[in-house]
């Protein structure tokens, strides 16, 4: 597939071949395991006390003749703590089992418990080839909610990469069309449910995806936008590529994005 190579004037400076990166089939289902594998890997470990609920000295006879024992008393066999007692008569309550007031749970989630998900090397590899070539694919891009301009999909000069304000970057944008894809992207809606009350109030688009070849001022300028994202070639990922393991993510690839990814044959 050849692409033209637009400079930021929206003018056409030459064309340049993809590599075989974008020419894998699109497998939403591979793709959707490796941005769950990414996700998990930011999931902080959570879990009660071990000895939540535990921590009263709960305890009864199972014994007939025993001292403070529930036989003949007409009370069920829970574990009970004494409140107070005279002579043989107590007031106590029910503690210490998980069906009682203040006992502890039945299976309280666990702060050891592992929430990495693994994949394999291959699979994650073929995955992001795969999320590569959805990204090219007009089609896709424009069903998953992207407005898309005509000329898409093409290669932006490396020029971009030299741009160290962000004024400048949506300038730059709006030039080449994407001034609905900007307007879309920068609505902040406020999210149903009890997210709001959870430190997650709004709710927003992704937008654009600046893929550069190497470390520039463009990937620090470029995500003030909102909705935006930019990341170095080398340090793409599904999750990147299909947010919310959606595939087809409107991306911008740089010419020394596209150089490097044929060069040193990555993710193959």
């Amino acid at each position: 597939m050849k692409l033209n190579i637009i400079s930021l004037k929206n003018e056409v400076k030459g064309s340049k071949e993809l590599p075989l990166q974008f020419s894998e089939l699109v497998r939403p289902d591979l793709i959707k395991r490796a941005v769950q594998a990414v996700q998990s890997h930011n999931r902080q470990p959570y879990g009660s006390d071990p000895r939540a609920g535990a921590k009263s000295s709960a305890d009864l006879p199972r014994r007939r003749r025993k001292y403070k024992t529930p036989y003949g008393r007409g009370v069920s066999r829970v574990p009970r703590k004494t409140m107070s007692s005279r002579g043989t008569q107590f007031h106590w309550v029910g503690a210490f089992a998980p069906g009682t007031v203040g006992g502890r749970r039945a299976h309280p989630p666990k702060s050891e418990k592992n929430l990495r998900l693994k994949i394999n090397k291959k699979e994650r590899k073929k995955a992001i080839r795969s999320a590569l070539a959805a990204t090219m694919d007009k089609a896709v891009v424009s069903k998953r909610g992207h407005k898309v301009p005509d000329s898409y999909p093409f290669i932006i000069s490396d020029d971009a990469e030299k741009i160290s304000k962000t004024k400048d970057f949506i300038s730059a944008l709006l030039i080449l069309g994407f001034k609905d894809e900007l307007r879309r992207s920068s609505i902040k809606k406020i999210r149903p449910g009890k997210g709001t009350m959870r430190g997650r109030p709004y709710k927003k688009s992704k937008g654009v995806l600046l893929v550069v070849g190497v470390d520039c001022p463009a990937l620090k300028s470029f995500k003030n936008i909102p909705g935006a994202d930019a990341v170095e070639v080398s340090k793409i990922n599904a999750e990147l590529l299909a947010p919310g393991s959606h595939p087809g993510r409107l991306a911008l690839f740089t010419e020394s994005a596209v150089e490097k990814l044929s060069k040193e044959r990555l993710f193959l």
